[in-house]
């Protein structure tokens, strides 16, 4: 079998869709279409059928994919052991971000392998209204993600995971609020509060969703922001309460105070996810590897401070 069908099958796992493939792939769909016809005389078996308007893949298209997946591995394997032997890691880098994992990591990461020779770090910030990081895997060699744990997802799609730190989530309140005079927070201190909550679903929310359990009552959610910036602004103003991350909440600095919550599990573990061929590569795993150390260095100087 042609190793390049072989990609375009994996990329169709991964995608969904033979239009997403052929953007993807700088392709025609009657193209990719003609391509995984070939794969599939090659195969001597149906690797795809009808669902709807598209089409998904069958049990043996799927198990292909995987096998598409370990091909490419190897081949990456092959060319990193290559290129650790002929010279250092070089070439260009893709990595997309959150916001506040960017404004904690991007800083320090760049001056890290700003001395590195031949080797370009491509950096994006994405709107952080992302139901899966892991979406993001085939357009960028590194991904970070920003979730409650590894999502069975990642699993699934056998991406390489490799988790930076964790970040506590604290409760964010105005200055002079009462319950700023206390030290920590619980449930019971937030009944019948106003909160400036995030879309639903995000992991903010989700906390949120157990403090109503544990409560016994529904929380008054009187606006919903994706930015951390705007929740800031608006909790300051006076408009409610947040749940916010402690190490990029400018705590005292502008009009806002911030409190741990005690009797729930709060923290968002932020992780560099890769497809796993991908994570193979040196200059990847020369980025990931400094992004290891800027985030262990990050979180044990916020650590102290706090």
């Amino acid at each position: 079998m042609d190793v390049r069908r072989l990609e375009l099958l994996r990329e169709l796992a991964e995608r969904g869709s033979i239009t997403a493939v052929a953007a993807a792939t700088n392709r025609t769909a009657s193209a990719v279409s003609q391509q995984l016809k070939v794969l599939e005389r090659e195969a001597g078996i149906a690797l795809t059928e009808r669902n709807g308007r598209g089409i998904i893949l069958t049990g043996a298209g799927r198990m292909l994919a995987q096998t598409a997946t370990d091909v490419a591995i190897a081949l990456e394997r092959a060319d990193a052991l290559w290129n650790d032997f002929k010279q250092a890691p070089s070439g260009t880098v893709t990595l997309a971000t959150f916001p506040t994992g960017g404004q904690m990591l991007l800083p320090g990461l760049l001056t890290a392998i700003a001395g590195v020779e031949g080797l370009a770090l491509v950096c994006t910030d994405l709107d952080p209204q992302q139901p899966d990081f892991g979406d993001l895997t085939p357009d960028f060699d590194i991904v970070l993600a920003d979730s409650r744990g590894r999502l069975p997802s990642w699993a699934i799609r056998g991406l390489a995971v490799v988790p930076l730190m964790s970040e506590p989530l604290d409760i964010a309140l105005p200055e002079g609020h009462p319950l700023s005079a206390k030290k920590s927070l619980s449930p019971g201190d937030l009944i019948n509060e106003t909160w400036i909550g995030v879309p639903v679903g995000f992991p903010y929310d989700r906390i949120l969703r157990q403090i109503e359990v544990i409560n016994g009552s529904p929380a008054r959610v009187e606006q919903r922001f994706s930015d951390n910036g705007i929740v800031e602004a608006v909790v300051a103003a006076g408009h409610g309460i947040a749940i916010l991350p402690r190490y990029t909440t400018r705590d005292h600095e502008n009009g806002l105070v911030t409190r741990p919550l005690t009797g729930v599990r709060t923290f968002r573990q932020i992780s560099a996810l890769m497809r796993p061929d991908r994570a193979e590569r040196p200059s990847v795993r020369l980025v990931v590897e400094a992004l290891r150390v800027e985030a262990a260095r990050f979180e044990a100087e916020h650590t102290v401070v706090q």
